[in-house]
C-alpha cells in the first residue's frame, strides 16, 4: 500500500500552488473547477511522485490553526542535506515567511526547520542525518 495523495483546503489556491512550485519544484496540474458545486483544485506532483491536492470551495471554515490540535499537523518535505535545510530556511525567511522552529537536530535522526506558509500551514523542511 501507499498513500496516493494528501489534500488540503486553502483560501488562495494560486498562491499556494506558486509556493510549492517555487520552493519545492512541484509540477502543477491544470486547474479543475466544478461549476455546479464551485469546488476547484490543483494537483501538485513532486519529483519522487508524491502528490498534494490543494482545494477550495465557495463556503469553507477557516478556523485558527493552533500549534497543538487534532487532525493533520504538517507536511514534511526532504530537501537534501543540512546545508539545503539551512539555505531553504534562510531563503524563506528572507522572502517573509514565518520560521516556527529550527533549524535543529532532532532526537530521532533528522535535521529540520518548520516554516508557516501564507495561510499558517506548517511545512517541515528536513534532512535525514541518521539511519
Amino acid at each position: 500500500m501507499r498513500i496516493e495523495h494528501v489534500a488540503m483546503y486553502v483560501n488562495d489556491m494560486e498562491r499556494a500552488r506558486d509556493f510549492f512550485v517555487k520552493y519545492f519544484n512541484a509540477d502543477a496540474s491544470e486547474k479543475y473547477h466544478n461549476f455546479k458545486s464551485g469546488f476547484s483544485s490543483y494537483f501538485l506532483t513532486f519529483d519522487d511522485g508524491a502528490r498534494l491536492e490543494i482545494m477550495k470551495r465557495p463556503t469553507m471554515e477557516d478556523n485558527p490553526k493552533g500549534t497543538y490540535r487534532t487532525g493533520y499537523h504538517h507536511i514534511a518535505i526532504e530537501v537534501g542535506d543540512r546545508k539545503d535545510v539551512d539555505d531553504m530556511t534562510k531563503r524563506m525567511k528572507e522572502d517573509g515567511y514565518n520560521i516556527l522552529n529550527g533549524a535543529r537536530t532532532t532526537g530521532d535522526g533528522y535535521y529540520e526547520s518548520v516554516v508557516a506558509d501564507e495561510e499558517g500551514n506548517e511545512i517541515e523542511l528536513f534532512a535525514k542525518i541518521m539511519g
